[in-house]
């Protein structure tokens, strides 16, 4: 007998819909409720895909007392107390709206606003985005009481010109405007919510709305988007059961490999989510993919790369930041460690007294970073039959393949990346991009008792140590490849597998400065 699975609500960020139509739910609605209880201005940062929509969604129902969309979940008596005297909702979602430029968007906003006020047969005296929504809140609160402001994507006209300077100011201005009219509506305001990607300092848009409370890094909040691992075991137990059994592992092993790839964003220093647009394809799919990468090109990281100095992604793994390091710039002027962690590719790790500790939250972001910079920094041309190719190479342990294509990729690199001298650690970076934009799973630095290995790639019958080593002059090379054959052995880097029942090739990478070209000893 085939069992039932619940309905995945891949793309869909329509609470209404959701509900209506039978689609899974993972109720955040107790969150909600504190919410609304404890204060009335919020503003939250999270990346894309990451539940925001739906949050804002969820938020609109709630205020405006829908019942039906309740039963069952935490919410449903305070919905049906509200559903007494619902609230008038003003809602905004800024990524539907042009953002072009200045002009063509204070024009769009204003028909936004407009739209609001026809299903009221509201009549505007102003003409301006600040002026109509001024005249909007105060009619919505003359005939209903206090209104309710929830914006999503608040930033999205900024970020979409992160490239252009000029214009992103512009667009900042308009929203600081926009932005300060809200705030002097508060007489009229019960709840409001913002929601975006970003975290600007006072000297940007947040100066026109200092009375903000920001929830995005504060723990009581940490789950109020993505899934727990308690709720991914609990609302998708006849997905696991299901896609378990058709891999052929066991529960507990798929839900390893899930948390490997998806599990580890974490916004307070304590709270563990999954990215819920990659769990759910992933159910639907059936097999592991970089999904929330896929989900759209993610073009203001893009163009931030070609305008900043990021370092390779290994420069970026356990990095110790002050706890404000994400408030101090406006994001197109931000720090790259600052950019990527407000963008989702940067999460943190730990957190401690005044400071934080940041890394990649799991396999699928590291591996779609490590694969935006071959392609944006690098330009590695031809990476994907490349990567392929790499990954059966190091799966079959041959070594002379997997040497002939680092240097394909080692020769593709732009000559101005060489004019400066490259450091050991360059290189072996490189490798490492090359190896988690192939999908191979691999780390760098791995300790054993005795010091810590290069590279190790592990694969379900193989397991591959590499050893870098560079040399200056051609003449040095043999005493580097014999010293880190010496090492491998010495201290014991494949040791650790030996009793794993995996093939164990182990290798040393030496790479000549002068020619720009690796050669090899195993």
């Amino acid at each position: 007998m085939s069992v039932q699975l619940p309905n995945l609500p891949i793309g869909i960020q329509n609470f209404p819909k959701l509900r209506s139509t039978g689609y899974l739910y993972v109720d955040k609605t107790a969150r909600l409720m504190q919410l609304i209880q404890t204060g009335a201005w919020y503003f939250l940062a999270r990346p894309r895909r990451f539940g925001k929509s739906l949050t804002i969604s969820t938020l609109d129902a709630m205020f405006r007392g829908e019942t039906e969309l309740f039963t069952g979940l935490e919410a449903e008596d305070w919905v049906r107390e509200q559903a007494r005297k619902p609230a008038p909702v003003l809602r905004l979602d800024m990524s539907m709206i042009n953002t072009a430029a200045s002009p063509q968007f204070e024009t769009a906003l204003c028909e936004a606003l407009a739209r609001r006020g026809m299903e009221e047969d509201i009549r505007f005296l102003a003409q301006t985005p600040g002026g109509m929504l001024q005249d909007l809140v105060a009619a919505l609160y003359r005939r209903h009481g206090p209104v309710v402001v929830l914006i999503d994507e608040y930033d999205k006209p900024i970020l979409d010109h992160i490239g252009d300077l000029k214009r992103a100011e512009e667009m900042r201005l308009a929203l600081r405007g926009f932005y300060t009219v809200l705030k002097g509506c508060d007489e009229y305001l019960r709840f409001v919510l913002l929601t975006g990607i970003s975290r600007f300092s006072k000297v940007g848009v947040f100066s026109a709305m200092n009375n903000l409370q920001d929830i995005s890094m504060m723990e009581q909040y940490g789950d109020i988007t993505g899934y727990t691992q308690t709720e991914v075991e609990k609302h998708f137990a006849a997905w696991i059961d299901t896609t378990a059994k058709k891999m052929r592992i066991t529960d507990t092993a798929l839900l390893d490999r899930i948390r490997d790839y998806y599990d580890g964003f974490c916004f307070d220093g304590a709270t563990r989510l999954y990215n819920p647009f990659s769990v759910l394809n992933f159910f639907a799919s059936g097999s592991f993919s970089n999904f929330w990468y896929k989900s759209a090109s993610p073009s203001f990281l893009v163009e931030y790369m070609k305008r900043h100095v990021i370092q390779n992604p290994e420069e970026y793994r356990h990095l110790e930041v002050p706890e404000d390091f994400a408030d101090a710039q406006e994001i197109e002027r931000a720090r790259p460690e600052s950019f990527l962690f407000q963008s989702g590719y940067l999460t943190i790790e730990k957190r401690e007294e005044q400071s934080l500790t940041l890394d990649y939250p799991n396999r699928e972001v590291l591996d779609s970073l490590s694969r935006m910079y071959l392609d944006h920094v690098y330009q590695v041309e031809g990476y994907t039959p490349l990567g392929s190719q790499l990954w059966k190479a190091l799966k079959n342990g041959d070594i002379a393949e997997v040497m002939r294509l680092y240097n394909i990729a080692l020769s593709g690199i732009p000559y101005q990346d060489f004019a400066k001298p490259l450091t050991e650690f360059f290189y072996r970076a490189l490798f490492l991009m090359l190896l988690r934009g192939a999908g191979v799973t691999a780390g760098g630095e791995i300790p054993t008792s005795l010091g810590r290995s290069d590279v190790v790639a592990l694969f379900a019958e193989r397991v591959v140590v590499l050893e870098f080593k560079l040399a200056r002059s051609s003449g040095s090379i043999d005493r580097l490849r014999a010293e880190g054959l010496r090492q491998i052995a010495e201290r014991g880097y494949a040791r650790p597998f030996d009793e794993t029942g995996r093939a164990v090739t182990a290798a040393v990478i030496v790479v000549n400065a002068e020619t720009r070209r690796a050669v090899c000893a195993d």
